[in-house]
Parts: C-alpha cells; structure tokens; sequence
C-alpha cells in the first residue's frame, strides 16, 4: 500500500486522536481511509443526482409522481434522504 505524508491543522489533527482515543478507528490511516471512501460515495451519488437533473431538464415532463422519484433517490442513496 502506497504510504503518503500529510499536514494536518491542529484541529483536525485533535479530532483525528478523539476517534482513536473513542475507539472508533484503530489508527489514523484507517480513518483516512474511511473518510476518503465516504467522500467518494457521495461524490458518485451527487454524480447520481445530477445526471438524474440533467436529463430532467432536457426531458420535459415526467409521469413520475413526487412520491415514486423520492423512492427511488432513497433507494439509490442508500435510504439517506
């Protein structure tokens, strides 16, 4: 695994200890780690969300019902709507 050398602000170099310390994270790295997948997660989901505008834009009227187009972002999000 490639290794890389960061600077951190003294912030979120505290916060990076409070999750160590609460065990939630065994170190540093996994944590990163964790934060970097999470960061692309939503960033596939914001691509989700912004083809599913542009081709509404470009489409016109739908037939789908407010409460179907919900469901359906809910179900593709993960049910975090």
């Amino acid at each position: 695994m490639p290794r890389q050398s960061i600077s951190l602000t003294e912030p979120n170099d505290e916060w990076l200890k409070s999750q160590i310390d609460s065990k939630e994270y065994s170190s540093k790295s996994e944590l990163v780690n964790d934060l970097i997948r999470q960061a692309r997660r939503q960033d596939k989901q914001l691509d989700w969300i912004r083809a599913k505008l542009e081709k509404a834009e470009k489409s016109g009227i739908t037939t789908d019902s407010k409460e179907d187009i919900l469901r359906e972002a809910k179900a593709r999000l993960g049910g975090k709507l």
